[in-house]
């Protein structure tokens, strides 16, 4: 039986041995730089994770990388789990956040760049003189003298592997319950948390993926992966679960979906390299609806994923339009490995995060004030999403992180509240409602923000819209939206405002004022920053 994440990979290359595994395309005009076969990712994969177990690394070191979608991103993420525990980076962090995080973790090892995108030399010698438990620095694509790492061992990436042995792992396999990797979450304010999963928690999560998606994605299926690999989507669902099935990841350039003129470019390379489907975000929907699909192109392509934020029945309506398949809304969180839920492709509800994946359990459950089991909620009730499964996770880094997530329910089954608010329907259909800290309270009415985005987001100019609290003296805060308009859209902020007015039934959820804005802040990952736009919201009401 497989037991980790290295073995699951290593059994789709005994299967699969001279099939590509994983290609990276570098540029937007679909410029191969790497395409290697199964044997030839395990074998690298084998070799960096034998390199870091002569460097010291065992099951409890961690093995940090700041790395953008590179062939060696996949190689440094699954040869870390292998031999100790991987914590995948943001490249673009600043040196102050990248230091804490890694003092937090006690890491040992940090795979990088000195480069543009990532940090530049002198940038890195600060991080390095900030973290007293890291004791290698391993560079991609950069030379080691560019770096003064003073105590800190530089390694070359390459150089590494290549004087490694790749035919086998020279030391002990991990076992299910071993922690795997650590990925960071939660952080909108100070340093995000530090969510710990192990083996078991992966490998019950592609295998609940796989189950969902049999059918539509298959051996030797080619899946598009431009969201960046230090989010669990791409590491989970455009990563460890193609290679679980004999599948090609494609790696679009570098930057992923955040590359100049890759949108643009989408169709000629879903044609160049048969993609069959691909994960995204709400706004990255948006904006690919926005490029016309040429007559007869992407024949190969059978659906894509849309989650990390909640997509609308209209912003569903109009991506399904655009792109021609099936729109397969999901839902998932770090705790839980990856994905919870997912809208089966023959019976899908726009607006709904679809049903649980096989192996899981999710409901929405009554709490009271401190968090405790009341209840589980009515058919149709809105209560706080909790989910149970061997995909949740081990729980944070830090032991304060865990307070009031775990939820004492009578069936005795661990369950974990996702801090998300949803209801369910007859048919077993999720639908978020929001989340509880985004709830915003007017006077004592909890209005959900989705109700306002919902709204707006059918107006035809917009293409995407966001609703926050404002301070108010008399009411504690008031509903407010901020938009992003369609290019060469014309529409004034009173216009949209009507709209909203006249679309929205409870009158306590009807906006007291829309905002135009050039585009509204995104994540790295492509969520709308509300933390931004609470910010700007308080400003006005000053």
């Amino acid at each position: 039986m497989l037991q980790n994440s290295y073995r699951l990979i290593a059994a789709s290359a005994d299967r699969f041995a001279g099939r590509t595994a994983l290609r990276f395309i570098a540029s937007p005009e679909g410029d191969e730089v790497a395409a290697w076969t199964y044997a030839e990712l395990v074998g690298r994969i084998t070799a960096f994770a034998n390199g870091l177990h002569l460097l010291g690394v065992d099951r409890t070191s961690v093995v940090a990388f700041a790395l953008p979608n590179l062939s060696e991103t996949h190689v440094a993420l699954w040869g870390a789990e292998a031999v100790g525990i991987a914590l995948p980076l943001n490249p673009a962090l600043g040196v102050a956040t990248l230091a804490a995080i890694l003092r937090e973790a006690g890491a040992s090892v940090l795979v990088t760049q000195a480069s543009a995108i990532t940090l530049s030399p002198s940038e890195l010698e600060a991080v390095l003189s900030a973290v007293p438990s890291l004791s290698h620095l391993i560079l991609v694509d950069s030379p080691a003298s560019a770096v003064c790492a003073g105590t800190v061992a530089v390694h070359d990436f390459d150089a590494l592997c290549t004087a490694s042995d790749r035919d086998r792992l020279r030391f002990a396999d991990a076992r299910s319950s071993d922690d795997s990797s650590w990925f960071c979450t939660g952080g909108t304010t100070g340093l995000p948390k530090i969510a710990r999963r192990s083996h078991a928690n992966e490998l019950a999560n592609v295998a609940q993926i796989a189950t969902a998606v049999t059918g539509l994605l298959g051996e030797g299926d080619a899946m598009l992966s431009g969201l960046p690999m230090f989010h669990v989507n791409a590491a989970m669902v455009s990563g460890l679960l193609p290679f679980a099935i004999g599948g090609e990841v494609v790696l679009a350039t570098a930057m992923g979906f955040r590359t100049p003129g890759l949108l643009a470019g989408f169709w000629p390379l879903v044609d160049r390299f048969g993609i069959t489907s691909f994960s995204a975000v709400p706004t990255l929907l948006s904006a690919l609806a926005q490029i016309p699909k040429p007559e007869g192109a992407a024949a190969s392509l059978r659906f894509a994923i849309c989650g990390a934020a909640p997509l609308s029945a209209a912003q569903h309506a109009v991506a399904e339009r655009a792109l021609g398949v099936p729109v397969l809304e999901g839902y998932g969180l770090t705790e839980g490995t990856c994905a919870t839920s997912l809208n089966p492709a023959d019976d899908r509800r726009p607006g709904s995060i679809g049903r649980v994946l096989p192996g899981q359990r999710a409901r929405p459950m009554i709490l009271d004030d401190d968090g405790r089991w009341v209840r589980d909620a009515a058919v149709g009730e809105v209560g706080a999403l909790a989910i149970s499964g061997d995909n949740v996770f081990i729980g944070y880094r830090s032991v304060a992180h865990d307070r009031g997530i775990w939820i004492d329910h009578p069936d005795g089954r661990r369950w974990l509240n996702t801090g998300d608010l949803a209801r369910i329907d007859a048919d077993g259909y999720l639908w978020l409602t929001g989340r509880a800290k985004d709830l915003i309270i007017r006077g004592g009415h909890n209005i959900d923000p989705a109700v306002i985005e919902e709204a707006l987001s059918g107006h035809p100019a917009v293409l995407l819209a966001a609703a926050v609290g404002r301070p108010d003296a008399h009411a504690g805060e008031v509903p407010v939206a901020f938009v992003q308009l369609r290019p060469d859209a014309m529409v004034d902020e009173a216009a949209l405002l009507a709209f909203a007015e006249a679309a929205i039934d409870e009158r306590a959820a009807r906006p007291k004022g829309v905002r135009i804005l050039p585009a509204l802040p995104l994540t790295a990952v492509g969520k709308i920053f509300k933390p931004e736009l609470r910010r700007l919201a308080a400003e006005e009401a000053n």
